[in-house]
């Protein structure tokens, strides 16, 4: 049984469509600070050029997420509007965080990006807190990046999960899909396997986890501009209190 009790109160989520149109941006923010010098910092090497096509923009961030799970220890940290240069700092943060992280390499180096709000159903993360269940919070509020790869204004985005290949050609890759337990996060999975949050994925081995993940898919928010101005309309995850009381342990505690 999953907890609303440290959800936050006053917050209408469910049938929210706002965002829609969303065009993203390369502009800096609270969270995605890039000017930081730890984020040049994290760029050395990954051969940036100004006028990247896409095929080098993707590999870019391809390069962005292998050097940000070597350098950001995954953790439980709840404090999903933490500044990317904070985190940096860190050298530990949650999903959401590395996420951020990563979407901040993609603006300071050209590209573009807007997060689509999804919520999770908490017994996603079961597997992960298996005797903590009455406390797992009974919806996750979770920012999902999409990149803009043209500086074309019709230009496609591409979401974070087809980053290493399209969904059909992770699915059909004979690795396993998600399972939410373990050392391995979502944002290592993205990298080997498909993250499927609309059930579209016809190709996932038949044996062990699924890639399709639809099921948990509660209420789909939107896209909007930042994920400072989703989590500004629907708030984080956590009320402020449970947040206060709980990163202290959480954000400290190893993802296993």
């Amino acid at each position: 049984m999953t907890s609303s009790l440290l959800t936050p109160r006053r917050r209408s989520r469910a049938g929210t469509t706002g965002g829609v149109a969303a065009t993203g941006s390369t502009a800096p923010t609270r969270i995605l600070d890039w000017r930081d010098p730890l984020v040049a910092s994290l760029l050395d090497g990954l051969d940036v050029t100004a006028d990247a096509d896409t095929v080098r923009r993707i590999e870019t961030l391809r390069r962005a997420h292998r050097r940000i799970t070597e350098a950001v220890r995954p953790v439980y940290s709840v404090q999903d509007e933490r500044p990317v240069s904070e985190v940096l700092r860190r050298g530990r943060g949650s999903c959401s965080q590395r996420l951020a992280v990563l979407e901040a390499v993609a603006r300071a180096t050209g590209t573009a990006t807007r997060v689509r709000g999804l919520l999770v159903d908490g017994t996603f993360w079961y597997p992960r807190f298996p005797r903590l269940r009455r406390i797992v919070p009974d919806r996750v509020l979770l920012a999902w990046p999409e990149f803009r790869l043209d500086d074309a204004p019709s230009a496609s985005w591409l979401a974070v999960s087809e980053l290493f290949g399209s969904l059909g050609e992770l699915g059909g890759s004979g690795e396993a899909g998600f399972t939410n337990s373990g050392s391995e996060t979502l944002f290592e999975a993205l990298s080997r396997t498909a993250v499927d949050w609309d059930g579209t994925t016809t190709l996932c081995p038949t044996a062990g986890a699924g890639c399709d993940l639809s099921a948990y898919v509660v209420a789909d928010l939107g896209r909007f501009d930042s994920r400072d101005e989703l989590f500004a309309r629907h708030g984080q995850t956590l009320c402020p209190v449970a947040r206060v009381l709980a990163e202290p342990v959480m954000g400290r505690h190893r993802a296993a």
